[in-house]
């Protein structure tokens, strides 16, 4: 099984620039061994079971709760297929075998 998950999180009372608290999220999911994606708007991040997802959104929001972020924003969009795997790099790879070279 192969589930994307892209997902945005961040406060939204610690004024205009979260990198910060941003950049500790991102931390996490590199020392999970997750493969991810970070993109200017969120992170795509590819597990081998909706509960491994859910669990790095739930460690997401416990950074942020420890670091007293009263209000957190989120969003969650998820692909969930099963007999797949590698479809982070796979997606893309199948749309430049299709169209050629492409920017990322």
């Amino acid at each position: 099984m192969s589930v994307l998950l892209e997902f945005a999180m961040f406060p939204t009372d610690k004024g205009e620039s979260v990198s910060e608290y941003v950049s500790q999220i991102i931390k996490m999911i590199h020392e999970s061994g997750a493969d991810y994606q970070l993109t200017p708007m969120g992170t795509i991040i590819e597990t081998e079971s909706l509960s491994q997802a859910m669990t790095l959104v739930e460690s997401a929001y416990n950074i942020l709760d420890q670091a007293d972020c009263d209000r957190v924003y989120s969003s969650l969009k998820l692909d969930i297929r099963k007999g797949k795997s590698n479809r982070l790099k796979g997606k893309v790879e199948s749309v430049r075998n299709k169209i050629g070279d492409i920017r990322s």
